[in-house]
């Protein structure tokens, strides 16, 4: 499996500081980035898996609302998550 425990606790430990804080906003987008990456990989290779397509549409959206959230409550932290992970600024 792709996303094992050990990935998910490291994940959780680089961007919400402990790796059980797993409902921090941070941890969430870095979690949802990297499943955005391995579900983009999949989809280089198979082009017509649908399936795996509407997830991913779903997956960038809730990414894009926590990030929306973040940009709403403390800009600080949605720069420095968007600079940490390397993503563009989506909010306007």
């Amino acid at each position: 499996m792709y996303l094992s425990k050990e990935v998910k606790a490291d994940i959780f430990k680089k961007h919400g500081e402990v790796e059980t804080n797993t409902g921090s906003a941070e941890g969430q987008v870095a979690l949802f980035t990297y499943r955005i990456a391995h579900l983009t990989e999949h989809l280089k290779k198979n082009r017509k898996d649908f399936s795996t397509q509407l997830a991913l549409q779903k997956l960038v959206g809730k990414r894009r609302g926590i990030l929306a959230y973040l940009f709403k409550k403390d800009i600080e932290r949605y720069r420095a998550i968007i600079k940490n992970l390397g993503l563009r600024d989506i909010i306007k």
